[in-house]
């Protein structure tokens, strides 16, 4: 499956459509106000006016849809989403596009308005909608030919996990095998299927290629289902379950496959859309926040200098997103060797904390160049801290689920940031690790401006909440 020649193939339709549309739209605008625009010919019109329209509005359409997180997810797309996702984003784009270049026409009644509105809308909707369509039905009959297809790995080898592997098979998926949960599991799969147990598993993950897991074990109590999740959430993939009475439905998202509700309990609840809202706004804000702030960075450069000896920034690595490792950057806050007996938090009365760098803990003041992070990819404006993996290790000893976190960029600042402060040693990362998850659990932009606002009454005041 070549995920970037798919989506290729949408932005090429939609760019091809809305260069098409936005002429013929025009033909149609010239008819009804021809009288009052004072062009000898359609020709005339078409070369000046609107082609500066021409060679912009395409790429506004572009914008758009990249917006609406349409690209995001090529393949697996349902039909129904694609009809009103493309229904909602034509509908504003067609609204934003009729009062900034539109309104400005004169026609000889107000009624024509109404005509070149649901043309334009009519004419972007149908050219928009009909190539995608024909785009993912060509995807999904390739998923069913099996010339494309997820690999998937079944944890679970009882009759439950056979009848969802030949469901998933049905409908276009690899079964890449089965693993055994327990001792005492009843194998109702093909034993040649059977790669090995839960123990087995990071090096079957290693040694193949797999895209997804689907958890479809024998009913068993929920702290055993709780020790088989925590043990898959380290691999960094797309971990899949059985919707049943036990779930909470309201806070995850249910994909149903052929008759299969499958709850992917690694997702978040941000929607495409969201998340591409997100990623542009952490980008626009922090390239503003770095020029802005710049004569506050000289500033602070100076002190720091004046205060001790050593380097300006402290550079040090962190796991990201997807458990990738990242060079975080700081203004240096302790005196230089600070950490040579290994590594140490910070406490409240730290000794190798530096008279200025005590200033710039209380307002966070060490915190701003993470914006270079944020511009990097590295990082989001918010979301969780990005712990060293020397602590991960001793976190996820006591608590599996922080893996969960790896799921989305960390943040310069995040909700156990603000509802916690800073942790002194392990035990306290785990209290505040309650907070990150309860923003994992409840991700939304209206969420990330709450504890943007919070943020900055810290910064303000030098004091938590």
């Amino acid at each position: 499956m070549n995920k970037k020649k798919q989506i290729t193939n949408y932005v090429v339709s939609d760019l091809i459509a809305a260069s098409v549309v936005w002429l013929l739209f025009n033909v149609i605008r010239y008819n009804e106000i021809a009288f009052y625009i004072g062009y000898s010919s359609l020709k005339s019109y078409l070369l000046s006016d609107v082609l500066e329209g021409q060679l912009i509005v395409p790429f506004f359409w572009l914008f758009l849809h990249y917006l609406s997180g349409y690209y995001n997810k090529p393949f697996g797309k349902s039909r129904i989403t694609e009809f009103f996702t493309t229904f909602i984003t034509v509908g504003i784009g067609v609204v934003l596009l009729f009062f900034i270049m539109i309104l400005n026409d004169l026609p000889r009644s107000f009624h024509i308005y109404y005509h070149l509105f649901f043309s334009l809308f009519g004419l972007q909707f149908l050219l928009t909608y009909i190539p995608r369509l024909m785009i993912t039905q060509n995807g999904i009959y390739k998923t069913k030919k099996r010339k494309w297809s997820q690999h998937i790995l079944v944890i679970g080898a009882e009759n439950k996990a056979k009848d969802i592997a030949d469901n998933l098979y049905n409908s276009g998926y690899t079964i890449a095998g089965f693993i055994v949960t327990g001792e005492k599991a009843q194998v109702a799969v093909d034993p040649a299927q059977v790669l090995g147990t839960i123990h087995d598993l990071a090096a079957i993950i290693a040694s193949g290629r797999i895209d997804e897991l689907v958890v479809a074990a024998a009913p068993i109590r929920s702290e055993e289902l709780a020790d088989i999740l925590y043990l898959l959430y380290r691999y960094k993939l797309p971990v899949k379950i059985l919707a049943d009475k036990s779930f909470a439905l309201s806070k995850v998202k249910i994909k149903t496959i052929i008759g299969v509700p499958l709850v992917d309990i690694t997702d978040n609840n941000l929607s495409e859309a969201e998340k591409n809202i997100k990623f542009l706004s952490d980008k626009l804000i922090s390239a503003l926040a770095l020029l802005l702030l710049s004569p506050l960075f000289v500033y602070i450069i100076r002190r720091i200098k004046k205060d001790s000896s050593g380097p300006v920034f402290f550079r040090q690595e962190r796991i990201g997103y997807m458990g990738r490792p990242f060079t975080i950057y700081k203004f240096r806050t302790m005196y230089e060797d600070a950490e040579n007996d290994g590594p140490l938090l910070a406490s409240e009365n730290d000794s190798r904390v530096t008279p200025f760098g005590r200033i710039m803990r209380k307002y966070r003041l060490d915190e701003l160049p993470q914006f270079w992070n944020v511009l990097k990819g590295d990082m989001s404006l918010v979301g969780p801290r990005p712990e060293r993996k020397y602590f991960i290790d001793q976190i996820v000893k006591k608590a599996p689920y922080y893996y969960l976190l790896h799921n989305v960029r960390p943040g310069i600042t995040s909700l156990g940031m603000v509802k916690y402060g800073y942790a002194v040693n392990v035990d306290e990362m785990i209290e505040r690790l309650e907070y990150d998850m309860l923003y994992y659990d409840n991700m939304s932009l209206i969420m990330d401006i709450t504890i943007l606002t919070y943020t900055i009454k810290t910064v303000i005041t030098g004091k938590g909440i």
